[in-house]
């Protein structure tokens, strides 16, 4: 199959999702879950020391023109709020732009010290959605000529709006120690129509992630341990689809790399290599990984690549001090 045909089903397959009852569609991913913390979870909100900023962009698939994905949000304790704010936009593009998705967020996040090394978050996300269709650079199967390609006109018809706009809402919660974490979230609680033909609502999404921070010898480098040494766990099931990730990273002075697995429903999807570094003088984060495909798509589509970049900003002055989650920096 040429890319160019690949391409025509690449979009077929996406709207199919969007116009077929029995089929739903689902959200974009992310292979580093942590460096884009208020995706994965609304209520990471406000649990770093500094005011932050996140930006992601994910290429999947890149020999096939398929899905380009960017994300950026921002997030800050705020003492007398007693929690955290958080906003986030996100652009997902399918098929050169022929489905595309955008996200406009608002997050608060409480937080609450259980005990003395214990500490509880809950999040409540209010999200405008806006699924659009260009429907001026799709293609269909009855357009093809035998011997000239795509030059017919087609017999399909359009639909009778090519944008859905709509409200979303979805919660989350965590809990963690020095050296323990875990959350749960529920995304789409309303469960938004995305129809452009007949009915198509969007499934609700559960993540379950968990994990700790683990440290190697005694050795200290810049308040943080030199080594550290951190498993993690995520689970997300949305509709009939599920993905289970596992993965390990290695932090040393500012260095990271890791190396995970993803699973996705009954099929093997990707192992992910990931490396991370962060400058000494600056308070920046900066992360790559790249999904070797391992599913029946095989690499010929050109794998997953992922870009992460964190900003922390000066801490504020606070009398409370929470204290942040030791999970992984990507």
């Amino acid at each position: 199959m040429t890319r160019r045909l690949w391409n025509k089903a690449i979009l077929l397959c996406g709207l199919t999702l969007l116009i077929t009852p029995a089929l739903k569609a689902q959200d974009p991913h992310f292979s580093q879950y942590y460096a884009n913390p208020l995706y994965l979870n609304p209520a990471f909100a406000g649990v770093s020391k500094c005011p932050s900023l996140n930006l992601n962009t994910r290429i999947q698939y890149p020999e096939l023109g398929a899905y380009r994905t960017y994300s950026a949000s921002y997030d800050q304790y705020f003492e007398k709020m007693n929690g955290g704010l958080g906003f986030m936009a996100l652009r997902d593009e399918a098929g050169g732009g022929a489905l595309n998705l955008t996200e406009f967020s608002g997050i608060y996040s409480y937080h609450l010290q259980i005990s003395r090394k214990f500490f509880v978050l809950a999040g409540f996300q209010a999200t405008v959605r806006n699924r659009a269709i260009n429907w001026d650079i799709l293609t269909f199967p009855d357009q093809i000529d035998p011997l000239f390609g795509f030059v017919l006109e087609s017999g399909e018809s359009r639909p009778p709006q090519e944008q859905n706009m709509h409200i979303d809402l979805s919660l989350g919660f965590i809990g963690y120690s020095e050296r323990f974490y875990f959350g749960v979230a529920g995304h789409h609680l309303t469960q938004p129509d995305e129809q452009f033909f007949r009915e198509s609502r969007l499934p609700f999404k559960t993540t379950v992630h968990l994990g700790a921070n683990i440290p190697i010898g005694n050795a200290r480098f810049v308040g943080e341990e030199k080594t550290s040494f951190i498993p993690n766990i995520v689970y997300q099931r949305q509709g009939e689809f599920e993905y289970f990730f596992t993965g390990v990273s290695f932090n040393y002075s500012v260095l990271t790399g890791g190396l995970a697995y993803r699973h996705a429903s009954i099929n093997p999807d990707a192992v992910i290599v990931l490396l991370g570094f962060s400058p000494p003088d600056l308070p920046m984060r900066f992360g790559y990984s790249f999904d070797y495909t391992v599913s029946r798509i095989t690499m010929g589509a050109g794998g997953a690549h992922e870009v992460s970049i964190n900003y922390q900003f000066p801490c504020p002055t606070t009398k409370k001090r929470m204290q942040a989650i030791k999970c992984p920096k990507f």
